[in-house]
C-alpha cells in the first residue's frame, strides 16, 4: 500500500505526544521519509513556536509546513501565511487574570518571540523546551504593544492543568482556551485552532479532507483529526480523542506514526 492508494496528498502531525518520543526526540527516518514523498505536503502542527519547531528537522526544514501556536500562525519557507492575532485588550485581561493566581506562570506568544517574567526554575525549563526565541521581562503588560500575540500559554507548577481546565471561569468571549498538556492550557482567539488553519491549507493547495491525514494525542488535536479523513489517535493519546480518531497508532515511544508512514509509502533507509 502507498500513498497513491490511499489518494493522500497531505499528512499533519502533532510534535510532543505523537511525532516525538518521550525524550522529545524525532523518530528515526522520520526526515528521510519526507524528502522520499515530495508528492505529499509534510505538516507540522504543534502548539508550539515555529522557531522552536524548525530547529528540529535540519534535513527538511524547508520542505515543510509549519503549522505553529495550535494553529495561530501558519510559516512555509520562513514566510507567515496566515496568523490569527488577540487584542491588546484581552491579552492585558489574560495576564491580569492568571498572573493574580498562585502557581500559573503566563507566557506571552507573539509573531517575533515570547515573553514571560522569570519564574520558578522547572517553569523556565519547560519554557525554554518549547520557546526557542524567549525574552525575560519585569512586565508582561509592556510587551503587549511591541509584538502581535498569538496565544497565551499558562503553565501549571503542579502538573494538574486538567483539573483547573475542568473548573475554571469563563474567559472572555472573543477567546478559547484548550487543555494542551498536563500542565499546560493555551488561550487564543476562538476561531483559532489547529483544524481551522489546516483547513486554510487545504484550501491554498485544493486538497481535499479525503486526502488528508492528521495525527495527534490530547485535545488540542481534536479538530485537526476531524479536518482530515484519515485520522490516528496515538494510544497514549487523550482518552476522550481516541473517541474521535478514525484509527489507534501506536504510542509515541513506539514510533506510532512512523509505522503508518511506512505501511503506507513504503520503508525508507534512515
Amino acid at each position: 500500500m502507498n500513498t497513491e492508494d490511499k489518494g493522500i496528498r497531505l499528512i499533519a502531525t502533532d510534535l510532543d505526544g505523537t511525532l516525538l518520543h518521550s525524550d522529545k526526540e524525532v523518530p528515526a527516518g522520520f526526515e528521510e521519509w519526507v524528502c522520499a514523498h515530495p508528492e505529499i505536503r509534510m505538516v507540522i502542527a504543534s502548539g508550539r513556536q515555529y522557531y522552536n519547531i524548525k530547529k528540529l528537522f535540519p534535513k527538511t526544514g524547508d520542505r515543510m509546513i509549519y503549522l505553529a501556536e495550535n494553529g495561530g500562525m501558519v510559516v512555509e519557507n520562513e514566510e507567515v501565511i496566515y496568523a490569527n492575532t488577540i487584542r491588546e485588550e484581552d491579552v492585558i485581561d489574560c495576564i491580569e487574570r492568571f498572573q493574580e493566581e498562585e502557581g500559573h506562570v503566563v507566557i506571552l506568544c507573539g509573531e517575533r518571540s515570547a515573553y514571560m517574567c522569570h519564574a520558578t526554575e522547572d517553569a523556565e525549563r519547560n519554557a525554554h523546551m518549547y520557546y526557542e526565541k524567549l525574552k525575560f521581562v519585569e512586565d508582561l503588560r509592556a510587551c503587549v504593544h511591541e509584538d502581535h500575540m498569538i496565544k497565551i500559554a499558562v503553565f501549571f507548577r503542579d502538573y494538574d492543568a486538567d483539573t483547573y481546565y475542568r473548573g475554571m471561569r469563563k474567559v472572555h468571549d472573543r477567546l478559547n482556551v484548550v487543555l494542551s498538556g498536563d500542565c499546560w492550557i493555551d488561550i487564543a482567539n476562538k476561531e483559532v485552532c489547529k483544524g481551522a488553519a489546516l483547513q486554510f491549507l487545504q484550501e491554498r493547495y485544493a486538497i481535499s479532507a479525503d486526502e488528508s491525514m492528521a495525527f495527534g494525542d490530547y485535545l488540542n488535536d481534536e479538530s485537526l483529526l476531524l479536518q482530515c479523513k484519515e485520522s490516528y489517535a496515538m494510544n497514549n493519546g487523550h482518552p476522550l480523542l481516541k473517541e474521535k480518531a478514525r484509527y489507534i497508532a501506536p504510542s509515541n515511544d513506539e514510533d506510532g506514526v512512523m509505522k503508518v508512514l511506512r505501511m503506507i509509502g513504503g520503508a525508507v533507509e534512515g
